[in-house]
């Protein structure tokens, strides 16, 4: 596969069902939907399997000069975080198509057809963004992602969704913004050094002043803060969960959210290492805020989406937390929350959609209980998923969350002290959750006829479930992936690990 534009295949094969699926009745649309982003996956995987070596390095490159005269280039790659983030999200996109099989068809939303053809164009743009190795590049695809997102939250899901989509929209454009600030910057840096340019090679090899670059992480980190989200900037991520779908859900906080801690990997500490370790005390700060209020503010939530959608401020406080330690530890485990993280939430978000639909409601007050009585199907995989969410030994968000937690300690007592207090927090919330509409007496007659999950409804949640516990029990395949990545960039940022050390002994 060495003379194909492997990435720019993968890309392309969802723009073109995008396109496709836009003409064709619904029925069909959907058929077309699941095939294209079945080859995107297919695709993606004997690329990965057959074409990328594990030791590290940006490999499947590919550039073409765009823009000459400002240095522009269409230029693709992918390394350890790229490849981990573009496999997540071709394996997520079949799974939400089959997940929203009729959802997208119900009365006031905007039918599968559109449906399809804009999460297939999300796919797209979201892969776009994961393999670009240009600034300008990531910024217009990083721009472009909010089309779609825009149309799917505002055409698709409960009422209030316009206003939901519209302030989505506003929060990323102003981050947007400032980033573009940032990425001008970038350009004028490297054009005062002689050889303007926007690749991310190019730019790294520049000795930036101490004072630029922190000009320069401050436009990047915002924008990226946004779009993780983390506190305070987050006001946006319940409303949006509470009003989209679910699928559309899945696909934002899973994959397009992530694009956020994605960025400050790849720009603020690959481009802007001093700046990132300036900002280290107030980067931790936040994220321990965004730990600890996420997960609080959950507790009190009776909306189930809106509920799950906070958990994930939590979670991305602690993503956020492993980057900024600056350990080998902490960026590995940040890493591989990203992928567990979207594994997990995923099956939440579906599993607590199968159970709106069926109750009529999304309250959890008014659902009542007694579910696991008559769908233990669909409440053991509840459970299973909101353990996942709070971090039980055995499934793969344990495994990240210890390493960040790990490396919080490393880095400061007080940081890790904190971000534990999280762990309980979640089984709060979960648990209660969970006791509250699945256990006890039904709230409900109909309860005693609700039907359990069908076999397409089994069929999304089984892949999720069984990563879970695989990635739980043996997260090597994946940290293979990401540990050569983890060591360049300690390698650019200038720091080592903290050798260990033992107090109090004799020798």
């Amino acid at each position: 596969m060495s003379d194909l534009p492997v990435l720019s295949v993968l890309i392309a094969i969802p723009l073109v069902g995008a396109i496709v699926t836009a003409f064709l009745p619904a029925a069909t649309a959907r058929l077309a939907g699941v095939a294209f982003a079945g080859a995107a996956l297919l695709w993606a995987a004997i690329a990965a399997l057959s074409a990328y070596d594990l030791d590290g390095g940006m490999q499947l490159t590919e550039t073409h000069a765009w823009i000459e005269a400002l240095g522009v280039h269409y230029a693709l790659g992918v390394d350890g975080l790229g490849l981990v983030m573009v496999l997540l999200t071709v394996a997520l996109v079949p799974i939400v198509l089959v997940a929203s099989w009729h959802e997208a068809d119900e009365e006031g939303n905007g039918g599968s057809r559109n449906f399809v053809a804009w999460v297939l164009a999300l796919e797209a743009m979201s892969l776009a963004v994961f393999t670009a190795t240009d600034v300008f590049l990531f910024y217009v695809v990083f721009e472009a992602t909010l089309i779609p997102a825009y149309f799917l939250i505002g055409g698709f899901g409960r009422s209030g969704r316009g206003r939901a989509a519209m302030k989505f929209l506003i929060y990323q454009l102003a981050g947007g913004l400032v980033m573009l600030a940032s990425v001008i910057g970038l350009y004028v840096v490297s054009a005062n050094s002689g050889n303007p340019s926007f690749l991310i090679s190019d730019l790294a090899a520049l000795d930036i002043d101490p004072i630029t670059q922190r000009w320069l992480f401050v436009g990047f980190f915002v924008a990226f803060a946004i779009k993780a989200p983390l506190f305070p900037v987050h006001t946006w991520l319940a409303d949006t969960t509470e009003k989209a779908t679910t699928g559309t859900s899945v696909l934002l906080i899973c994959v397009l959210d992530k694009i956020g801690t994605f960025g400050m990997l790849r720009f603020c500490l690959g481009l802007l290492p001093d700046a990132s370790q300036w900002a280290t005390p107030l980067v931790v700060a936040l994220a321990l805020i965004s730990i600890v209020y996420g997960a609080l503010v959950a507790i009190g939530q009776d909306d189930l989406l809106r509920l799950i959608g906070l958990t994930s401020l939590s979670h991305f406080g602690f993503i956020v937390l492993g980057i900024f330690v600056f350990n080998s530890q902490g960026i590995s485990g940040s890493i591989l929350y990203m992928v567990n993280h979207g594994v997990g939430t995923a099956a939440l978000f579906l599993v607590a959609g199968y159970l709106i639909r069926r109750r009529g409601t999304a309250s959890i007050r008014a659902m009542g209980g007694g579910v696991e009585k008559v769908a233990p199907v669909l409440a053991g995989t509840f459970l299973i998923a909101g353990l996942a969410t709070c971090g039980l030994p055995g499934l793969s968000p344990f495994v990240s969350e210890m390493l960040v937690i790990i490396a919080a300690f490393e880095h400061a007592w007080w940081a890790g002290a904190i971000a534990v207090t999280a762990i309980v927090l979640a089984a709060i919330y979960v648990l209660w959750a969970y006791q509250r509409t699945m256990t006890g007496p039904s709230g409900f007659d109909r309860v005693e006829v609700m039907p359990d999950l069908d076999a397409r409804e089994v069929g999304t949640l089984t892949p999720l479930v069984l990563a879970l516990v695989l990635f739980g029990f043996f997260p090597m395949p994946l940290l293979d992936v990401i540990n050569p990545h983890v060591t360049d960039i300690m390698s650019n940022v200038g720091v080592t690990d903290a050798p260990p050390s033992v107090t109090g002994g004799h020798p």
